[in-house]
């Protein structure tokens, strides 16, 4: 069996989920897949996380250990030997580290960017206070939330499970190629939302066509996270 190319903790993601119209999403689907969707509908997600614990190889790096991770992505399948393998396509990763932006974009062609970033965790009687920020054009913007501090299972069959139950990741070497890793980890619950608010200079770090759906997300869930293993990549072509 192989060995996992990265392990980590994931904690405390803040999940935006906006509706979009799939023709934005085309060009930017990896060869092999299909869009995925849930009631007819197409999401992208704005998601923001802690990395802890994190392992490359089995080895922790010095300052790569503990840091925050906000990304745009959405959703495909693709079928392999009769069975949907569900995923997730990144348009952009941000983190603060530049040696993790390397790695990811050399070994993983993703489409990491690194950003001045911070996180605050904060619990206050029944409640999780949660917030990430990262500097665009010298302004910070942020993904901030109270949560219940008690969490509950994500429902079956609920727009929840669909966004937190894909575990792969696909992303577009060429018109013919894509690469595609495996994402292990359990099924997480969820704090239940007290309040949300963000900010994103959306344009800027995306551009105009999913800046316009970038205003006003159709839902906001907290996922509590877990231990996360990353497997090799395989090439899909």
């Amino acid at each position: 069996m192989a060995k996992p190319f990265l392990t980590a903790c994931w904690t405390n993601l803040l999940i935006a989920n906006f509706i979009v119209d799939k023709k934005i999403l085309e060009p930017y689907r990896p060869a092999h897949t299909e869009l995925d969707a849930w009631n007819g509908n197409h999401y992208m997600s704005l998601v923001g996380f802690l990395f802890t614990d994190t392992c490359v190889r089995g080895i922790r790096f010095p300052f790569h250990i503990t840091f925050e991770e906000v990304n745009l992505r959405f959703y495909v399948r693709f079928k392999a030997n009769g069975v949907w393998k569900r995923g997730v396509v990144f348009i952009k990763e941000l983190v603060p580290r530049r040696m993790i932006t390397y790695i990811a974009n050399t070994l993983y062609h993703e489409h990491y960017e690194t950003r001045e970033m911070s996180h605050a965790f904060r619990q206050e009687h029944d409640s999780l206070h949660v917030a990430y920020h990262w500097k665009v054009n010298g302004k910070t913007d942020f993904l901030q939330a109270e949560a219940a501090l008690a969490k509950q299972p994500i429902a079956e069959g609920s727009e929840a499970e669909f966004i937190t139950e894909h575990y792969w990741g696909f992303t577009m070497v060429n018109a013919a190629k894509t690469s595609a890793y495996e994402v292990q980890h359990p099924r997480w619950n969820i704090h239940p939302l007290k309040s949300f608010s963000f900010q994103c200079q959306a344009e800027t770090l995306y551009g105009a066509s999913f800046a316009e759906y970038l205003a006003d997300p159709s839902s906001v869930f907290m996922a509590d996270g877990s231990p996360i293993s990353v497997m090799p990549k395989q090439t899909i072509s």
